[in-house]
């Protein structure tokens, strides 16, 4: 083996450790994937806090950094660990993850879009690798669902609140503080509409507008999510169908008999 050889080996080496990791069953990649998952909510606890800690700059740029190097290692890792980088950058989740990585390399340019970085709680939420490592053990389609459901109202929260904040912290008298921006939020999405607090302009009715639209409609699915019948994850060897009703005896979609375990009889 010449020297030459050795450093891509080496790497291939690694590539094959980090695809075991991030994608393996064993138990030490489990383990590891709960790190990386424990990782990921501090992270998003970190934008979620952001708008707070923006007073004293010297730690907000300190974490954010930190927080960059984290990210960043993390999506290097994925990218390696995935069998073909191409096809790894043509996912949409990959493109809002750097996004947001860009938002932290550059805090004071892009800080008015720094409101999106709670985004990654979605993407997280509604990646396969969060499901190979959470939800491996439901088959219940109920859970994942209703986790997704919840999820995607509390990041809209969150988003609305920061971009009511960066729109208008400073311009307008009702918005004094992010507390005000999320007591506005809540408010609309849920259109109780107290009249405290209200957007100036056509532009703040516009903003409004979504607020609400958009809430009631998440506050819809969640409830159609946890109303509607649930069902299991159990493949049919014929057709290869994957949900099924719970007291299913043949497929719906090609009639082949089914057995699915039932652990309450």
């Amino acid at each position: 083996m010449t020297a030459s050889d050795r450093p891509a080996n080496g790497g291939l080496r690694l590539r094959a450790r980090l695809r075991a990791l991030y994608h393996g069953t064993s138990r030490t990649a489990v383990r590891f994937r709960l790190a990386v998952l424990a990782v990921d909510l501090i992270i998003i606890a970190f934008f979620i806090a952001a708008p707070l800690l923006r007073g004293d700059r010297v730690v907000f740029y300190v974490l954010d950094y930190v927080v960059a190097a984290l990210l960043g290692a993390d999506l290097l890792a994925r990218a390696l660990a995935w069998s073909d980088i191409r096809d790894w950058l043509k996912r949409p989740i990959v493109w809002i993850d750097l996004f947001i990585f860009a938002t932290l390399l550059f805090p004071a340019w892009l800080f008015n879009l720094g409101f999106l970085r709670v985004i990654r709680l979605w993407t997280l939420v509604n990646s396969e690798f969060f499901w190979r490592t959470i939800g491996r053990r439901y088959d219940d389609t109920r859970v994942e669902d209703t986790t997704k459901a919840v999820t995607a109202l509390v990041t809209f929260v969150f988003v609305a609140t920061g971009f009511v904040y960066t729109s208008f912290m400073g311009r307008y008298e009702g918005i004094s503080g992010w507390i005000d921006a999320l007591y506005f939020t809540v408010t609309s999405l849920t259109t109780t509409g107290y009249g405290d607090i209200l957007l100036p302009g056509v532009w703040g009715r516009i903003v409004s507008i979504v607020i609400m639209l958009v809430g009631v409609t998440l506050f819809v699915r969640l409830g159609q999510t946890l109303l509607r019948p649930h069902k299991v994850r159990f493949p049919c060897d014929q057709c290869g169908l994957q949900l099924h009703d719970p007291d299913a005896v043949h497929c719906k979609a090609c009639g082949n008999q089914l057995c699915i375990p039932d652990e309450g009889r």
